[in-house]
């Protein structure tokens, strides 16, 4: 079946969802009176893009991502695209196991088309409350599709990215807007309020990435390594695996100094996508990187624990970051009543709608943030790095920090480079780790208000 024809028909066998009832706005707008924009047409459409090597996190594999883009056009003429990168293994891994990855791909795209038959009704202001309108029923619809009463809502997350780029772009134009800043109402204004020159880049260390690369990543300047962690099997298997990973690379990276950072040292990250059961498990990973030297190294854990753990983070001794289990601002607070100390903002992997409702808590509480992937596509590294470049930096860096491993990833990275409209851009290439952004990134915002051309053409009929 191709694109298109499974489109329609995913729309036909799923139906159309009835939106619910509204809270309170998240956006509160300080315009005098708001747009009211009307869906006059949408679209979707997508690529398969296959990966090097499987890529490993939550104990599976990936072997490709879907690159999905949606068109939205309104009542008035203006028109909009928006990308998304969709990660099924990221969204719910239980949906991953059950399914081949293609269909599991396929569920996520049809929920993606399921969120665009819904604005086709709506009348819309902002993309906040519009996302807010629509996902508690699209969650309950992704419930029934994929038969799963206790499917992970990042899984509905990551299918509606795409969507609510497209309509954050369509709101810029209605609006009149053309820099990220100028995006979000006052009360947001102070969250997005800075201008970081510098946004050092996490470089990842999947499980079975050789030593050879990451010796060559230090000789190539970058100064923080993110291990993945979570390896497959049991959880005592899991551990084990964990700490003889953690020994042979700090073998490789305990000598490097570097310039970047106050202290000439290189620092780690690990992020387990909430694999490890317990603090006590966690503590014994903590205790091995103690033993051999390498806790001094360690920045911060990303996301240790499955997400049914409610035990206080506050007495671990290492900065612990709150990523996948954070879908609402009260998640947000609970973590860190939790002594959870820092967030991980994912708005190409959770939208950009929810990512500012979550930075506005950590900005209001002097939580830092830092920016992950999702394995995203050239023109999504510019939507992260707005975010990562715009929020306070990270305090022992003094710069913005941000996760991105495409180039690494993906086989036809350069050809999925030449997609993005301001290619070639100093601020898109990596410097001695880093990503210098100049007044002229700030002013284009890295180019995501202008429409690619290659994917303009996906949607001309």
């Amino acid at each position: 079946m191709n694109r298109r024809k499974f489109i329609k028909s995913s729309a036909l066998v799923y139906g159309f969802i009835n939106v619910v009832g509204h809270k309170e706005s998240f956006f509160e707008t300080d315009m005098e009176e708001e747009i009211e924009i009307r869906i006059r047409k949408f679209d979707s459409d997508f690529e398969r893009e296959k990966l090097r090597i499987p890529l490993g996190l939550k104990g599976g594999y990936l072997t490709e991502l879907w690159q999905v883009a949606v068109m939205l056009s309104s009542e008035t003429g203006m028109h909009s695209i928006g990308l998304g990168t969709q990660s099924v293994l990221y969204g719910d891994p239980n949906i991953f196991e059950e399914h081949t990855e293609a269909n599991g791909n396929a569920i996520m795209f049809a929920l993606t088309n399921q969120a665009l038959a819904i604005l086709s009704k709506m009348k819309i202001t902002n993309p906040m409350d519009t996302l807010e309108l629509i996902i508690p029923e699209l969650y309950h619809k992704a419930k029934q599709i994929t038969n799963r009463s206790d499917l992970n809502i990042n899984f509905v997350y990551n299918a509606c990215v795409s969507v609510d780029n497209a309509l954050w772009m369509l709101y810029a134009k209605e609006n009149k807007l053309s820099t990220f800043y100028d995006l979000f109402p006052e009360k947001y204004k102070d969250t997005f309020s800075y201008k970081n020159q510098k946004v050092a880049i996490m470089y990842q260390i999947p499980y079975d990435m050789k030593i050879e690369d990451i010796e060559k990543a230090a000789d190539n300047g970058y100064f923080i390594f993110k291990f993945k962690t979570g390896a497959p099997g049991s959880q005592e298997e899991m551990l084990v695996k964990d700490c003889k990973r953690l020994t042979e690379v700090h073998n490789v990276l305990k000598g490097v100094r570097t310039s970047q950072t106050l202290n000439g040292k290189v620092y780690y990250t690990m992020d387990a996508n909430a694999r490890y059961d317990t603090k006590e498990r966690l503590n014994r990973y903590l205790d091995h990187a103690k033993k051999i030297g390498a806790f001094e190294h360690i920045l911060l854990y990303e996301e240790p624990f499955v997400e049914s753990n409610n035990e206080d983070v506050s007495d671990i001794g290492v900065m612990i970051a709150a990523d996948e289990s954070i879908h609402t601002v009260e998640d947000a607070m609970r973590k860190i009543k939790l002594g959870y100390s820092a967030f991980v903002l994912k708005g190409i992997a959770k939208t950009l709608s929810l990512t500012a409702q979550i930075a506005k808590v950590a900005n209001d509480h002097g939580i830092p943030c830092l920016c992950a992937d999702l394995t995203v596509n050239p023109i999504l590294i510019d939507w992260n790095k707005n975010i990562a470049g715009s929020i306070a930096p990270f305090p022992q860096l003094g710069m913005g920090m941000m996760e991105t491993n495409g180039d690494m990833n993906y086989i036809n990275w350069d050809d999925m480079f030449g997609k993005h409209p301001m290619s070639g851009a100093e601020w898109t290439k990596v410097k001695q780790g880093v990503f210098e952004l100049d007044d002229d990134f700030y002013a284009s915002s890295g180019g995501i208000f202008d429409t690619s051309s290659y994917y303009q053409q996906f949607f001309k009929k």
